[in-house]
């Protein structure tokens, strides 16, 4: 019976057209973190304060305790429309943020569409430009550093899926593409890999009167990968495969122990790009803990 009353009391409020009660009731219940109910308040209250001087106030509420409650894309659109109507209000530059905030919230994993990825890449990037100097702008960057990583391992990803299905042809040709769109994307080590080794299957499975060419292609596709990425994790799969070539074509190249020479040769600043990589890995991840640590 009393839960019906909590009920009915605040149906009643909600249907009041006493504005300072609702607009005093609105803000305890968010102080309460009841926020689902303070939004519900909130957009009622926004019809009668619509152009008073509480109207800013009231808008805003209204975004935040969608926002609180977990509700993005209402979020969203608060914030949105916050924006069009008060850009001098007070809280309009929190506004903005969480409206992005929001926009990032929102995202797919990087198996689904990643349109809302895209948006919200454009809209940080517009912030950071527009205001420099805000607080905000470490999170946006570590933002941006994760939406971006998404999209690169969906590209990664589509074009793996042809080598996985064994349509080599297909496969070289979308990892191609990658290189070509996005040549930082940040699985360019998988990329060239996979692009080496699709170029190799497709040698090997074709007929024989065409082996010569397509392996010369495997062989252009190795030393790119070799000369890039020396010290690769893929550098010992590769080898066997460029081992089998030659033993298959019997074409006389640089032993081991040239190409073993050459590398040592750059020895010192094979050491000075790997200590230089574990920096950024290291920079890497403490962004991610501080982000994780700002979004709580």
């Amino acid at each position: 019976m009393a839960l019906a009353g909590c009920r009915t009391q605040f149906d009643a409020m909600l249907a009041s057209n006493d504005v300072d009660g609702k607009y005093e009731e609105a803000f305890r219940l968010f102080n309460m973190k009841k926020y689902k109910k303070s939004a519900a308040l909130f957009e009622s209250l926004s019809l009668q304060t619509s152009g008073t001087e509480r109207d800013d106030t009231v808008r805003y509420y209204w975004a935040l305790s969608n926002y609180k409650n977990q509700d993005y894309v209402t979020a969203e659109a608060n914030f949105g429309s916050f924006l069009d109507l008060y850009s001098r209000s007070p809280f309009t530059s929190d506004s903005r943020f969480l409206k992005i905030d929001c926009m990032y919230r929102s995202t797919y994993r990087w198996e689904l569409d990643q349109n809302p990825t895209n948006m919200a890449i454009f809209a940080i990037r517009e912030y950071i430009s527009e205001f420099p100097e805000s607080g905000n702008v470490p999170v946006c960057e570590l933002m941006l550093d994760e939406l971006q990583d998404r999209l690169d391992r969906k590209e990664f990803e589509n074009a793996h899926l042809y080598y996985k299905m064994e349509d080599y042809i297909a496969a070289k040709t979308a990892f191609k593409n990658v290189l070509k769109d996005h040549p930082d994307n940040r699985y360019r080590e998988e990329v060239l890999y996979f692009l080496a080794k699709s170029s190799y299957k497709y040698a090997q499975n074709s007929v024989s009167m065409k082996q010569k060419d397509r392996y010369m292609d495997f062989v252009d596709h190795y030393y790119n990968f070799i000369g890039e990425l020396p010290d690769s994790k893929y550098r010992p799969d590769l080898d066997q495969m460029y081992a089998r070539y030659q033993r298959s074509t019997g074409v006389a190249t640089a032993s081991r122990k040239d190409l073993s020479a050459e590398r040592k040769a750059d020895k010192n600043a094979d050491r000075i790009i790997r200590k230089e990589e574990k920096q950024i890995r290291k920079e890497k991840y403490a962004k991610e803990k501080e982000r994780k640590q700002k979004l709580k």
